[in-house]
């Protein structure tokens, strides 16, 4: 933590990849019988701390996993995706559809922000965004705590900005995967809950 407060208008709550076709039963995922419990909570979840945040004139970004549509319209898929995922297929994570949109529980965000791999920051635009809005502290969230989340919150660390994993606002597909993520973590950024950001936020 900085030994000095970061304001709450420099404060950003980053959500990786809580969109339609990771969590909506019609969504690229659902209809492919992926997910889990942990993942569907977290939009109702993080809901209060979002809301507050923006209240207290602090950021929501969004980032949005994205299949960048090649020719005929047919996605560029990754290898090692591919394999993970042999369900996904045209018009899954599509720029601009529903799919790839954020979830309505946490809509709007202030920023958002595609990305094509694991990372927020890895080919994005998301660290220019960041120094442009003046944002320094990051509390990041969203999925899958051993995937996008982890490696997001290692790449803000390296470039300096106050970086905080909310320890119940990620989820991966199982708990165990979960807690040995956020126990790696440690080492790399402070590891806090949603209830005590929310304290910190409201207290003078």
């Amino acid at each position: 933590m900085s030994a000095v407060r970061i304001p709450h208008e420099r404060t950003g709550l980053l959500i990786v990849d809580l969109q339609n076709d990771f969590l909506d039963p019609k969504g690229a995922y659902g209809r492919a019988n992926q997910g889990s419990p942990d993942i569907a909570a977290l939009p109702a979840r993080l809901k209060p701390l979002a809301d507050l945040l923006r209240a207290k004139g602090g950021w929501v970004i969004s980032t949005q996993f994205t299949l960048v549509p090649g020719k005929g319209g047919e996605p560029l898929i990754s290898p090692h995706l591919k394999q993970l995922r042999p369900f996904l297929a045209k018009d899954d994570f599509l720029p601009g559809a529903w799919g790839h949109q954020l979830v309505d529980t946490l809509q709007p965000a202030d920023l958002v922000v595609e990305k094509i791999a694991y990372s927020a920051f890895y080919m994005t635009r998301m660290e220019w965004v960041l120094r442009k809005c003046n944002i320094e502290k990051l509390m990041i969230a969203g999925i899958v705590t051993n995937g996008g989340v982890a490696t997001t919150v290692r790449d803000a660390h390296i470039r300096d900005f106050e970086t905080i994993v909310l320890e119940d606002g990620c989820a991966a597909f199982n708990v165990e995967t979960h807690d040995i993520a956020i126990a790696a973590l440690k080492p790399v950024c402070r590891v806090a809950t949603i209830a005590e950001m929310m304290r910190e936020i409201e207290a003078p």
